[in-house]
């Protein structure tokens, strides 16, 4: 199926934090996907909404009615990590709050596609968040069975869990992860990609002891300590920030050269 304007809304992982683009902006999965998209005939407009630090509440209160407005045939809707991270988070509800979003983006018209959160089980303090972000995963996969919409199943991929796909900060994809995420989002919408997006890397050699602990203790004071300070004063990093492409506009045949091998420098994909 070939569709005509994709409107992707979300937090952070949507807005391609982790992968900065040659013009200082931002690149991502979403931008790479909509260089994908613009392959099929007729080409695609796309825009994305998404903003890092939102909510899942945020993000369909905030970004959901403007992508509805905007009448687009393929929505992404990608949100619920940020609440997840939080203690007490409750994944039930949550469900229910990305199910009236789903059944709206159905109803408007718009095919729908989700994504599962990775599996954190490999990374320090965030694998305490495993239980409830399964159960969450659960639910989508169950919701997008009730509502007809598309899963990018980030959970069952071996690939994700190489540290070298990830930003310095853990928590964010490297360029490497956001094409990878790209192609396995185009073929969960049943386009026609080269399968390598799902071959693990190379094994990476043994990192010694020191240099692990080192790494460790430079994680937890650059981006865990800053990142609670966040919370406790009630801030986000989104703040004052605005999307980065709120209106929808073409992909034009010229970019589509990138998107066999979506180059992590984003050359040739849509400005951010």
């Amino acid at each position: 199926m070939a569709w005509h304007r994709y409107v992707a809304v979300g937090d952070s992982f949507t807005e391609g934090v982790g992968d900065p683009g040659p013009d200082g902006g931002l690149v991502g999965w979403a931008d790479r996907l909509a260089v994908l998209l613009a392959d099929a005939p007729g080409g695609v407009e796309y825009a994305n909404l998404a903003i890092r630090g939102r909510l899942l509440r945020q993000v369909v209160d905030e970004q959901l009615p403007a992508a509805l407005e905007l009448r687009p045939d393929l929505v992404s809707i990608v949100a619920g990590g940020n609440d997840l991270l939080r203690p007490g988070a409750d994944p039930d509800a949550l469900a229910a709050v990305m199910e009236d979003a789903v059944a709206a983006l159905r109803a408007g018209g718009a095919d729908v596609l989700l994504a599962t959160g990775v599996d954190p089980r490999a990374t320090p303090l965030i694998a305490r968040t495993r239980g409830r972000s399964a159960v969450y995963n659960a639910h989508l996969w169950s919701i997008a069975a009730r509502h007809g919409a598309h899963v990018l199943d980030q959970w069952g991929a071996a690939w994700v869990q190489d540290a070298r796909v990830w930003d310095v900060d853990r928590l964010h994809l490297a360029p490497e992860g956001h094409r990878r995420t790209a192609l396995a989002a185009a073929a969960a919408l049943g386009l026609d990609v080269d399968p390598a997006w799902a071959v693990p890397l190379d094994p990476a050699p043994p990192v010694p002891r020191r240099e692990r602990v080192a790494t460790e203790a430079a994680w937890l004071r650059s981006f865990v300590v800053p990142w609670v300070g966040r919370r406790l004063r009630g801030r986000s990093s989104g703040d004052g920030r605005t999307a980065k492409r709120p209106v929808p506009t073409p992909v034009g045949p010229a970019q589509t050269e990138a998107a066999s091998g979506l180059a992590g420098s984003g050359a040739g994909l849509p400005n951010a």
